[in-house]
């Protein structure tokens, strides 16, 4: 894992993100996502210095398309906002996970969830 990896890594592992479980680089279809909640289907992506030129900015764009087509949403950050901006990091990845709730009412919401979170 990349460094940033292991920051973000350390927010999510044991369920300490808003509760939901995350795997780190789990397989789906024929691809590695770097960190994937199944209960959320989030896909949470961390591009370092090798996606930083066209040929790999146009592969991750194709994986990222066939994976959405399984229902799966992505988030993205760069490895340089995981190292200086970890905080804004975490909050964008708890709106997206508030955002998915509110879309699918019917996903189980771990015992520890504040539902407060989805009065607004």
């Amino acid at each position: 894992m990349t460094y940033g990896e292991v920051l973000l890594w350390n927010q999510l592992k044991e369920d300490k993100l808003l509760g939901f479980d995350f795997d780190r680089q789990r397989c789906i279809d024929n691809y590695i996502v770097d960190f994937y909640c199944k209960e959320l289907m989030l896909a949470i992506e961390i591009d370092g210095m090798s996606h930083n030129n066209e040929e790999a900015f146009a592969k991750d764009e194709v994986r990222q398309i066939k994976l959405e087509r399984f229902g799966i949403k992505f988030i993205r950050f760069t490895e340089a906002e995981m190292k200086q901006d970890m905080i804004n990091a975490i909050r964008a990845i708890e709106g997206k996970i508030i955002e998915i709730i509110k879309h699918k009412p019917n996903i189980k919401l771990p015992k520890s969830f504040d539902t407060t979170l989805l009065d607004n």
